[in-house]
């Protein structure tokens, strides 16, 4: 049977970009800074006049915009598949639609990114996925959000919905190619049968296309976790964080909080091994490069899943053990366990409690030498351990052993 989550799943990592208008205020209007840490809420959160955010359409032209370049990183980072924001919560197309005038097409760049991420992600062997906002639009009479310019008891989301929404969805699946995902969001309180016939129209379209969980009311092929909220233990289903590699997503320019390659990979590997991906973003300046900070962070990733992405793709969460793992967690892929030393430990004797599986070999990942172990069982506890006597740390970030198992796995359950 054709499992259309499995490219998902093996995945494990993917690049969010959002990008568009208002990238070009940076978190600033007017001399005064955005209340809220993100850039891409800012037409919202400082309430500005349509017809003043339409302005930037005019001079928006990302002259240093290089598609190539962008997939290039995401490929060398690690990540295996692609999210680009086509329509953000202000309404503005960043692909050529023909819907609405309010893209792109209409600027002085003129050209159609979207366009030219299908080909590099076909070049570079990415999974094209598209964002889409399906309740939000700033610029829509009957969209939803902007209640300065347009008198919220006079809109019509119906209306906006057959005339917008479902268009532009078609076009997107229609005129890019196979698309791996549609990444929807903020359904708040869209009509349950709005979001059913959304996805109908998605499959429809394109029968292959998982959809994200943010189409609201259970109707999404995985569940999303709140913005950057790593859950406390593994999830039932298939899940995905999307994270900011500093506190927006749009760019800002005085953002400089950013996460270290550390944080990141500790974020990967944590969302791995209780069964979930990471989606991190970037966002591009008003010229349309990724700020320096984040290629440099993204291309350290990318050098340590050289050595250890082994533990990550096709992997996913082991059994919980009673007890918590301060040192990091485990990863596992079929009757292999990876071991991740997050946090490397002063002594070199490490005992794992409740053990169960019988252990045929423990090797180091990055160099394969062996790393000697035994098990130990207490029967007045009736307990079962397994001893390891520690490497050198092969990487300064998250040493990885493998541990090659006689069976499936299991631990011992919690007293009750």
């Amino acid at each position: 049977m054709h499992d259309k989550m499995k490219w998902f799943r093996d995945a494990r990592f993917g690049m969010f970009i959002h990008w568009g208008l208002y990238s070009m205020l940076g978190g600033h209007y007017n001399g005064k800074e955005t209340p809220d840490a993100v850039g891409e809420w800012i037409m919202r959160h400082m309430r500005i006049p349509l017809a003043e955010y339409k302005k930037l359409a005019g001079s928006f032209d990302p002259v240093r915009w290089d598609a190539e370049a962008v997939v290039r990183l995401c490929r060398d980072s690690g990540m295996k598949y692609l999210t680009f924001t086509t329509k953000h919560h202000d309404g503005f197309a960043m692909y050529d639609s023909k819907v609405s005038d309010y893209t792109i097409m209409h600027t002085p760049f003129g050209r159609d990114i979207l366009k030219e991420l299908q080909y590099w992600c076909g070049e570079y062997g990415i999974t094209l996925c598209l964002y889409y906002s399906q309740m939000q639009d700033w610029e829509d009479p009957d969209g939803d959000g902007n209640d300065w310019d347009f008198d919220p008891s006079k809109k019509n989301f119906e209306a906006y919905f057959r005339r917008k929404v479902c268009p532009q969805v078609t076009e997107l699946l229609q005129n890019y190619g196979p698309i791996g995902m549609m990444w929807f969001d903020t359904p708040y309180d869209m009509p349950e049968a709005l979001c059913r016939e959304l996805r109908e129209l998605v499959l429809s379209l394109q029968p292959d296309c998982i959809i994200n969980g943010r189409i609201g009311y259970g109707l999404g092929d995985y569940l999303c976790t709140g913005d950057n909220c790593m859950p406390t233990r593994p999830w039932k289903t298939a899940w995905e964080l999307p994270m900011t590699l500093n506190h927006t997503w749009g760019y800002r320019p005085d953002d400089t909080d950013w996460k270290s390659p550390s944080a990141v990979i500790e974020a990967l590997s944590q969302a791995v091994s209780m069964g979930g991906n990471l989606l991190l973003n970037i966002g591009p300046d008003p010229l349309g490069q990724v700020p320096e900070e984040s290629v440099r962070i993204l291309r350290e990733v990318g050098s340590w899943l050289e050595d250890f992405g082994e533990s990550i793709y096709g992997a996913g969460a082991s059994p919980e053990f009673p007890y918590c793992l301060p040192w990091g967690g485990f990863t596992m892929k079929d009757n292999t366990l990876y071991m991740h030393l997050l946090r490397y430990p002063a002594r070199r004797e490490l005992a794992v409690y409740g053990f169960l599986t019988e252990v045929r070999s423990i090797r180091e990942l990055r160099t394969g030498k062996d790393v000697p172990f035994s098990v130990f069982y207490d029967p007045a506890r009736n307990e079962k351990r397994l001893n390891l006597i520690l490497p050198d740390p092969t990487s300064v970030v998250d040493t990885v052993l493998k541990i090659e198992l006689a069976g499936p796995m299991r631990t011992a359950d919690a007293p009750v």
